[in-house]
């Protein structure tokens, strides 16, 4: 089907309507019955295929702890900034959050390239990750395993934002809980096959055995990513899309400016407690536990995903914010604020891994509302607010660093804050708790957006 016949075309979300309508000039009107919404093989196929993709992907990018203390305790990186290190893992959590909103407008663009795309990605992320294991400096690492792999792993990853509004309805919040789970499930395992790794093999043939592995993985998902509409294809005398859509409303809602805020205060206390759970663990305990306690704070976040993400179906996702936000405050400021032995990590891992881990399952019903009466900007909607998680993951941890070498290794008083951790604490406590107030404000603007 090509634009020039796209006389008329009957696209619903809803699971009753399985047909497209096209009318020809020539060849009169054609039905083409369409897989149905929130069941069937096509749409719980592309669920397991983005559960995976996201598990690739993600779980490594989450899993970045192991390589950051790996950095600061081997050569030829021991010697570097600590912040330095860090940019490696949050420069590819932003680019991969961050790039899907411009990708969504090239997309919408030309959405017959999004097959060709998500292979040149699969490419992108395999040659950075395989040649990162050539690095002998910190700019190669940040140049190759941060904008390299986070570059490919957006492009890789996009089709997952872009075709789950397609395959999913009234089933949303679930099926985005299960795909976005695939953090959590690598996320726990990851970790001790990355340390395994290093023991064996060590840092150079880990990357490599990774990145074949990953590779061959997430190529296998590939093959279930399919849109569930006809692509469109277009020829040399044809007009396309504009590259940006000239009724993007969700631009001018409330609901899309206050929840993309509430998610970078959201993120701004989840992705320091992600970078440095890890070398935090290490001051009070040995490797082995600190291996544990990073991919039990990963996993966590399956239950979170799954669970969260149910909830959002049955009750208003701002309820469900604040009390995700303020769960992971009060472990924060108790649980890690006041940790001396690992049983206290043990229990904020899973407290706070599993409600702000969580968190992102709200993504989307909000994006769906965000998106209005034009169910087709969802994907957009959604990418927006990736965006602005994308911010905090590069803008966190380099607050947390800062704040970390300010502590100097000094505990603050009556217990709180060991080993210099202190502020950050603080910190990812405090935006925990903005992220609560910010959730009252989506629910405010979501009351004032017509139903």
């Amino acid at each position: 089907m090509t634009p020039m016949r796209e006389q008329s075309r009957t696209v619903s979300t809803q699971s009753s309507m399985v047909a497209l309508r096209v009318a020809d000039p020539q060849e009169g009107v054609t039905v083409q019955e369409l897989p149905p919404v929130d069941k069937g093989i096509g749409a719980w196929t592309f669920c397991a295929a983005g559960f995976v993709l996201e598990m690739m992907v993600w779980g490594f990018g989450f899993s970045y702890g192991i390589f950051q203390d790996y950095y600061t305790s081997h050569p030829p990186f021991d010697s570097s900034s600590g912040i330095a290190i860090a940019a490696v893992g949050t420069i590819a959590l932003g680019l991969m959050y961050g790039e899907a909103f411009i990708l969504s407008f090239f997309l919408g663009r030309y959405p017959d390239y999004l097959r060709p795309a998500m292979w040149f990605g699969l490419a992108l992320y395999f040659t950075s990750l395989f040649c990162s294991s050539f690095a002998t400096q910190v700019w190669q690492l940040i140049l190759l395993q941060g904008v390299g792999v986070g570059v490919g792993g957006g492009i890789l990853y996009m089709p997952v934002i872009k075709l789950l509004p397609e395959w999913f309805s009234e089933r949303r919040g679930l099926a985005g809980g299960i795909i976005f789970s695939g953090t959590g499930v690598g996320g726990f395992a990851f970790p001790f096959l990355l340390n395994t790794l290093l023991d064996k093999v060590g840092l150079r043939w880990t990357l490599r055995i990774w990145a074949i592995g990953t590779s061959l993985c997430s190529a296998i998902a590939l093959l279930g990513m399919r849109s569930r509409f006809p692509v469109p294809r277009y020829g040399s005398t044809q007009r396309r899309p504009k590259f940006i859509p000239p009724q993007l409303t969700f631009l001018k809602n409330a609901l899309f400016w206050s929840f993309a805020f509430t998610n970078l205060l959201q993120g701004l206390s989840y992705f320091p407690v992600s970078l440095y759970i890890v070398t935090f663990t290490r001051t009070i305990s040995d490797q082995i536990t600190a291996t544990v306690i990073l991919a039990l704070f990963n996993s966590s976040a399956v239950l979170g995903q799954v669970l969260l993400g149910h909830l959002t179906d049955r009750f208003p996702y701002p309820s469900i914010m604040v009390v995700s936000s303020v769960g992971s405050a009060l472990g924060a400021f108790l649980l890690w604020g006041f940790a001396n032995a690992a049983i206290y990590l043990y229990f904020f891992a899973v407290i706070f891994g599993c409600l702000s881990g969580g968190f992102s399952s709200t993504w989307t019903n909000a994006a769906a509302e965000c998106a209005g009466n034009n169910p087709e900007y969802a994907g957009m909607a959604f990418s927006g607010l990736a965006f602005s998680k994308g911010v905090s993951a590069v803008v966190g941890p380099i607050i947390s660093g800062l704040l970390l070498e300010a502590g100097k290794g000094a505990s603050m008083s009556h217990g709180f804050g060991r080993s210099g951790y202190g502020a950050v604490e603080i910190f990812v406590g405090s935006c925990a708790l903005a992220t609560g107030v910010g959730s009252m404000g989506v629910a405010f603007a979501r009351r004032r957006v017509p139903s």
